[in-house]
Order: C-alpha cells, then structure tokens, then sequence
C-alpha cells in the first residue's frame, strides 16, 4: 500500500467480535480466562489491550516497520529507550533538541551513569569523533527543534552500524509522511504521537517502532515492566488522528512554506529558520530524506530583543500561546522560556535558542489568515 492508504488501512482489520470499521475502546483492565493461562491473547491491560495493539500496529506500518509500541508520552518512549542502556554506557546526541529529552537525559539518566555528548550533527561525519568502546546508542532529531536543523540519516546511520551502535531518530516534527528513518538505515524511531500523530491536540502519548525482533521484545519487555503505557480511549484518539494524517500534513506543509517565505520578506525579523529554504544548511539533505519540509518555522527579531519577541506573541490572535504543536490549530511558542526553559542559558545560545526565537507550528487554517495574523502582531 502507499503510504495515505497505509495511514488509513494499515495493520488494521474489522473487529472480530462484530465487525467495527474502527476498533472498539476496550476500556477494561482485566480479561476473563477460562482457566489459568487459557484467554485469547489479552490478560491485563498493562501488558496488552485490543485497541492499543490496534494502534500499534498501525505505527509499525506507516513507519515501514515490524513493531510499534505505545506509551503514555513521548518522554515516556525515550525513557524505555533508555533503559536500553546500563551505568558506564554513553549516548551522542544532537545538542539541538526538545528540552524535556535534555532535562531526562541529564537529571535523571546522568545520575545513573551513563554520560551523554550533546553535539552539532549537521555535519554527521562529525558524529564518529565521538565515538568509543562506550558508546551506545546514537540520538538524533531531525529536524531539529527549535532550530529546524538536518541531520543526514543515512551517513548517521552508516557510521552506527560500523560501531554497533544503535541508531534512534526523533521523527515527531518530519512524521512518516515526510520522512522515514527505518528505512534510511535508523534502528528505533520515536514519535511524540501528542502532536502531528494525534494532530488535534486531544491527547498526550509517545510512540516507537522497530524492526529488529530482538529489540522490539527487549522494548516490549520495558514496555510491560515500567508500565508507562496509554490507555485505549487515547489510543483510539490516535487512531483516529493517523487516518487523516496525510491530508493534515500537505496542507501543514503548504502554509508553512508560505509563511516562511512571509517572515523571510519581512523587515523586522532578523532569521527564519525552515529547511525548505535553499540557503538551508542542509536544504538537499532535506531534499532528498524528506519529501516536503513540514509545517514549523522558527525565526528572530532584528536585535534579538526579548521583550520584542513577547509583545509579538501575546499580540497573535489565530496563532495560540502555548506549548506543543502539531495540531490542526496553529501555535506559536517562546522556546526560551518555555519548551526549552530547561536548558541552561548558555547551552540554549549556544544552540541558537535565543532570547527573540518564536517557534510556529503552523496549522491547516486559510494561510491569508495566518499571515495576516503575523502581519498585525509584527506591526
């Protein structure tokens, strides 16, 4: 199947029991057996339900994969990845990414022993330098967020496999429409389900999908011991959002390039940041890993201006304050204070995350609408 019909059709069949379209919310936490150990697949609801198998399973196939698994939040994802690792192992990571993988991986994971490298990956080359007889397991957003930064994949993927070293991917801001790293070369990928997945802000979950039998029992057996799982009235809000995905995510893609190209005209912003810019750093990595560029954008007032950056956010009206982004609606986000609050000032700037960086996840609205919002709380 291609890939809209995948996000509607697959891993998904008719209900057994009645023949449901879509799968049934089995809100219960325990299944009746006929005799200790005799059931039909389904126990307790931390281990296995109908509807999360249902939307499992359609992870796994839009993402080209043989095992998807859902969780209760993305951070709860990266956490079972994670606990993949033991004390003395060490991760690279892009130092460009989402601040509570940052704040999970620093206050919680450093305390365990493993030790992190947090670098810039546009040149993935760059990746091998850091690599030791340690090293573990390799983490990469692309794009990035906030900063809307490519990593190639492939050439990332080719220096994990020389080391065996596992390969994870943060694909929440590109989604499987857009890009899919299982088959670039990647070993695990990691959805924030909450956003482009869900698409309508409705819910919180996390997802990862494997094809390596292996890791995914590993995965499955963190998955069941740890119990950060969702429960199936979330799972069949995913469901449901995966069915429109490839619709939402075209015209995600249409108003972000065209407010992109609004801001880049713009005589008060200093930068904007999307990969489908030719001056990109990376736009033919993109190019060629991606089939559109997406619908966030990032960008700077002229003199980096902190107090310039809040009067054009608390002046937006269609675009929404608020944290997250991936839904229908638009949001915009003041990295700096508030998904990346976490990160330590210095390593923000570093990074780029200043103190004027707005974050847009631009929705599926009318883009003269759009535009015509940031035309009036830019000024």
């Amino acid at each position: 199947m291609k890939f809209n019909t995948k996000a509607i059709h697959g891993g998904q069949k008719p209900d057994l029991a009645y023949g449901s379209v879509m799968p049934p919310i089995y809100q219960t936490s325990t299944f009746a057996q006929s005799t200790p150990g005799g059931h039909k697949g389904y126990e307790y609801s931390r281990t296995h339900n109908p509807t999360r198998t249902a939307l499992e399973n359609a992870f796994a196939s839009i993402e080209n994969g043989s095992h998807g698994l859902a969780f209760s939040s993305g951070l709860a994802a990266i956490d079972a990845v994670l606990k993949l690792l033991k004390p003395g192992d060490e991760v690279i990571s892009t130092n460009d990414l989402y601040g509570g993988t940052y704040r999970l991986f620093t206050k919680i994971y450093e305390d365990f022993g493993i030790k992190f490298h947090f670098i810039g990956m546009e040149n993935a080359n760059c990746v091998e330098d850091y690599i030791n007889a340690n090293t573990k397991l390799i983490w990469v957003e692309t794009p990035t967020n906030p900063m809307l930064n490519i990593i190639d994949i492939i050439t990332t993927a080719k220096i994990a496999k020389r080391h065996d070293v596992l390969l994870a991917v943060d694909n929440t801001f590109a989604t499987p429409y857009l890009q899919q790293p299982l088959d670039l070369g990647a070993d695990i990928v990691m959805h924030s389900a909450t956003k482009y997945l869900g698409g309508h802000s409705d819910l919180v979950m996390g997802a990862l999908i494997v094809k390596d039998k292996d890791l995914a029992d590993r995965l499955y057996f963190i998955q069941n011991a740890s119990g950060a799982v969702c429960g199936p009235q979330d799972a069949f809000l995913a469901l449901r959002g995966i069915k429109t995905l490839h619709v939402r995510m075209q015209r995600h893609c249409e108003n972000g390039k065209a407010v992109a190209e609004y801001l880049e005209k713009h005589p008060k912003i200093e930068n904007v940041y999307w990969p489908g810019f030719k001056h990109h750093p990376n736009h033919l990595i993109a190019k060629s890993q991606m089939t559109n560029f997406g619908g966030m954008v990032s960008f700077t007032t002229k003199g980096n201006n902190y107090q310039d950056a809040m009067n054009i956010v608390e002046k937006l009206n269609i675009f929404t304050l608020a944290e997250s982004l991936g839904g229908v609606e638009s949001l915009a986000g003041h990295p700096a204070s508030m998904t990346h609050a976490s990160i330590p000032k210095e390593d923000r700037e570093k990074a780029g995350v200043v103190d004027s960086l707005i974050r847009l996840s631009v929705g599926i609205e009318d883009e003269t609408d759009l535009i015509g919002d940031l035309k009036q709380a830019i000024g």
